[in-house]
């Protein structure tokens, strides 16, 4: 009797809109470190494996009489290059349409299809054998990202409407991607080295099981009615248009392209120039992740105070990010690299954190609040980066060199940041009334709305009450269609 009455106690808790709210981040930040980590785990094991295959394919011989390449070398750079991109190719194609299918049908139901789709391509990752099955693994882990990462970036926006919260939730999914993204190496070098390929993959596959199983039974996916009653997203195309969102999505692919260049190249480049250590690198980002983590508390601890410089602190991290490029190429021992490239993971942290959650203010002020599409032209931004590191930055480097590489990323991000003053304007904007709210002046369209629309008209009601004469009644903050403020006194009666 006692255990009925402490389950039923329990599920009385879970179902609470505050507990469910921080349950739904636990779920988001997991899976988005799943996918992080299963991006970058293979950084260590696939060229190993790959070149295991390679000369297992080419036994007789690997060199010929006189004493160069049989070329199977460079064709091997090719394949881990066209592998590393795919995934971010696969996002890059498939964001268009998961943005607006989220749009529709709401969060929970395309985060359940990322994980489970994330799911099978771990599996096939444990068990292929192959360079044609990897790549089918790697594709297939694409597709379930650009489903998994936009519905649960979006859903971390949408259930988190305040400003302050918002950055911080925002703030502590970063801090769970830059932690796969940068532990998933050595973790993935030190199981791979003393347990073989599959064990790697298959812990990730397990917590990717866990987490989808927390989804069902906690925020049931199948059984939410409530985005019946939402109002319809933008349209994905009218969002790309938008010169602000533009600016944004700008910085937040510019930003990602020296993580994105250096990874695949920075590991020849210290072998030849420092003579590093195989430990050395494969720690080489590892260090970078307390900068990163610094990085998001200082941006969401600015932002509370300075909401309306979000795009200052954007500028000054990528004008960070350009500095730290320009250092690497000088850097001679092991040591003096870790300094820079601290710098430019505590500078993508800075733009990430205050740029994201401008993202959805943007949504707010001058569209109607669904954040699907938007944060699918979020995930375009990085994908666009990640997609074109693997296949452009080795030709680059054997073309220009790594030192021209590094020089041509921080000139660009130095650039950029000017741009972000075309924000400044925007950030000032004080939404009290945002587009889906407005909406609710309407009829309602059912139990949903009908309840929203009496909540409203109580807060309205109490605010006349406790602030006569401060405005009068009929008026409401409008904006414009530059995006900025403007007082226009209107009718409560009109549309």
């Amino acid at each position: 009797m006692a255990s009925s009455g402490g389950s039923s106690g329990l599920a009385v808790r879970l179902s609470e809109p505050r507990q469910q709210r921080r349950i739904m981040l636990v779920i988001v930040c997991v899976a988005l470190l799943l996918d992080n980590m299963l991006y970058m785990v293979i950084v260590p094991i696939i060229p190993d494996y790959l070149a295991d295959l390679e000369r297992s394919a080419h036994q007789p011989s690997v060199l010929r009489p006189n004493g160069t390449s049989d070329g199977t070398g460079d064709n091997l750079d090719v394949q881990i290059g066209v592998l590393f991109a795919s995934k971010a190719i696969v996002q890059l194609l498939v964001n268009p349409l998961s943005g607006t299918f989220i749009d529709r049908v709401g969060y929970d139901l395309p985060l359940l299809i990322g994980l489970t789709v994330m799911f099978v391509s771990t599996c096939i990752f444990a068990f292929a054998d192959n360079y044609a099955t990897l790549f089918t693994a790697r594709s297939l882990q694409g597709l379930g990202s650009a489903f998994a990462d936009t519905s649960g970036i979006a859903m971390i926006a949408d259930k988190y409407t305040e400003e302050g919260e918002r950055s911080r939730a925002l703030g502590i999914a970063l801090a769970f991607i830059s932690f796969g993204s940068l532990v998933a190496p050595p973790f993935g070098g030190i199981l791979y080295e003393f347990a073989g390929k599959r064990v790697p993959f298959v812990v990730l596959a397990v917590v990717c099981l866990a987490d989808g199983v927390l989804l069902l039974t906690v925020i049931k996916p199948f059984s939410s009615r409530t985005r019946d009653n939402m109002p319809a997203g933008t349209p994905i195309y009218r969002l790309m248009a938008d010169p602000y969102i533009a600016v944004v999505a700008g910085a937040l692919a510019v930003c990602n392209i020296p993580l994105a260049f250096l990874e695949p190249t920075i590991a020849h480049w210290m072998e030849s120039t420092m003579h590093s250590s195989k430990w050395q690198v494969g720690l080489t980002w590892l260090p970078a992740f307390f900068p990163h983590v610094l990085g998001v508390y200082i941006t969401v601890k600015l932002a509370a105070k300075h909401p309306h410089l979000q795009w200052f602190f954007g500028a000054v991290g990528m004008v960070i990010i350009g500095a730290s490029s320009c250092v690497i190429p000088a850097c001679k021992t092991f040591g003096q690299l870790v300094a820079p490239l601290c710098g430019i993971c505590f500078g993508i942290a800075l733009v990430d954190t205050a740029l994201l959650p401008t993202l959805a203010f943007l949504v707010d002020v001058r569209y109607v609040s669904v954040y699907g599409s938007i944060y699918a032209i979020a995930d375009i931004s990085y994908s666009v980066a990640y997609a074109l590191g693997p296949i452009l930055a080795g030709q680059i480097v054997h073309h220009l060199g790594f030192a021209q590489l590094n020089l041509c990323m921080g000139l660009v991000n130095v650039l950029y940041a000017p741009a972000l003053l075309l924000l400044c304007n925007v950030c000032q904007m004080k939404p009290s009334d945002s587009e889906r709210d407005n909406l609710l002046e309407e009829a309602p369209q059912g139990l949903y709305d009908a309840i929203r629309m009496e909540e409203r008209r109580e807060k309205q009601e109490e605010r006349r009450e406790t602030k006569k004469g401060s405005r009068p009644s009929g008026e409401r903050l409008e904006v414009d269609q530059n995006g900025l403020n403007t007082f226009k006194p209107q009718s409560s009666e009109s549309t």
